[in-house]
């Protein structure tokens, strides 16, 4: 009988493993018992340190629900997520970025140039752009998964006074490519602290704010799939996001142009009186590989 010491149990956990193993679960969970084998030998891990490890996971489980994915979240924030995105992000492609705790599956359609803003208050944002290949041609039939904040920088699923699908869409773009929507402009918002995330943000020193942005999920046959979101370049977070989902080609900017310029077609109720915010914001898939 091999006798286990604190130097060896990694390999006997290894030798545990049966021959069959799949070759990457073989991988995959002997570098993570490795590395926090590792990291209990590096920092002396104590068990009441340990303890508060488990505690915190079940402070995750208690309150995980279909419209609160603390797991998730607990990723965004220990940049887990945004490292993920990252390793597999196609440099020939928009980038991409986390998902986030908050998508809501089975939107409503929304015709292109259709109305996200509704009844309510904020600045008037019309967003456009083309979803091309990386020879920048057009994608037609392209579909666009979109959902943002409201104006109170709460989440659908997080606010009892909103409906399920407000401020969440689904688009299909035609021939050339292009998706137009109006919308409220984001606002920065924070991410829920009222759980053991929050603990761990203040027991680090920091702050729960995410930038204002867009969430995008795009698809098209024969394309890879993109999540991501894109950020105004005068955000006041832009440079500290929380989940560290800012990057170079996601930050857009928003031009202010005159009631005059706004464009005919579009769904919007009412007449646009005042100036409005505009962004284009191209996004580019890969091919499916």
């Amino acid at each position: 009988m091999r006798t286990v010491t604190k130097d060896n149990i990694t390999d006997v956990f290894m030798n545990y493993l049966a021959e069959d193993t799949d070759p990457r679960m073989r991988e995959i969970m002997g570098a993570l018992v490795k590395h926090l084998h590792d990291f209990a030998r590096e920092t002396n891990l104590t068990h009441d340190e340990w303890r508060a490890g488990i505690a915190f996971l079940e402070g995750c489980a208690a309150i995980e629900s279909e419209d609160r994915h603390e797991f998730i979240l607990a990723s965004d924030v220990l940049g887990l997520s945004s490292l993920v995105d990252m390793l597999h992000s196609r440099p020939e492609a928009t980038s991409s970025s986390v998902l986030g705790p908050f998508h809501v599956s089975g939107a409503p359609p929304l015709a292109v140039g259709g109305d996200m803003k509704r009844d309510y208050g904020g600045p008037l944002l019309l967003a456009q752009g083309v979803i091309k290949d990386t020879d920048r041609n057009p994608i037609p039939g392209a579909e666009l998964d979109i959902w943002q904040t409201a104006p109170n920088g709460l989440y659908a699923s997080q606010d009892a006074d909103q409906d399920t699908y407000s401020f969440h869409a689904l688009m299909t773009v035609g021939d050339d490519g292009r998706y137009a929507f109006t919308t409220v402009k984001p606002v920065e918002y924070t991410v829920p602290s009222d759980g053991p995330v929050g603990d761990i943000l203040r027991a680090c020193g920091r702050h729960p704010w995410r930038p204002s942005h867009l969430h995008y999920i795009v698809k098209a046959p024969g394309y890879r799939s993109l999540v991501t979101e894109i950020f105004p370049d005068d955000d006041p977070y832009l440079d500290e996001d929380t989940v560290f989902g800012v990057r170079s080609d996601l930050v857009m900017t928003y031009v202010e142009r005159p009631a005059a310029e706004f464009p005919a077609g579009m769904a919007l109720s009412g007449t646009v009186t005042e100036p409005f915010l505009h962004v284009e914001f191209d996004v580019t898939l890969s091919r499916d590989s």
